[in-house]
């Protein structure tokens, strides 16, 4: 069985767009509400006037945030594999100093 897709309107840079999606409506409008905002970021630098390079250069921005992000997940990840390591050794040496 397969989840409820969910149809919500969302309006990015002034055109409305309606996007079908497992995810929450209210996850959809967040996240269209900053896809809007990054690329409205990138074009109030004035540097880029034509929205659709404005939408690349935020896309752009967006995916190094999902990298930087992906990466410090990973070395969470590590981290908590290395303490649960430790743990289990010192676990395993205070059973077997107990016996």
């Amino acid at each position: 069985m397969s989840a409820k897709r969910n149809s919500v309107r969302v309006t990015i840079l002034n055109e409305d767009y309606n996007i079908r999606s497992d995810a929450s409506v209210e996850h959809t409008r967040d996240v269209a509400h900053y896809v809007d905002r990054a690329i409205r970021q990138v074009m109030a630098s004035g540097t880029v006037v034509e929205s659709n390079k404005a939408a690349i250069l935020a896309a752009l921005q967006i995916a190094g945030e999902l990298f930087e992000a992906r990466e410090n997940a990973h070395k969470l990840s590590q981290s908590i594999r290395s303490l649960s390591d430790e743990t289990r050794t010192l676990l395993a040496q205070e059973n077997s100093a107990g016996r």
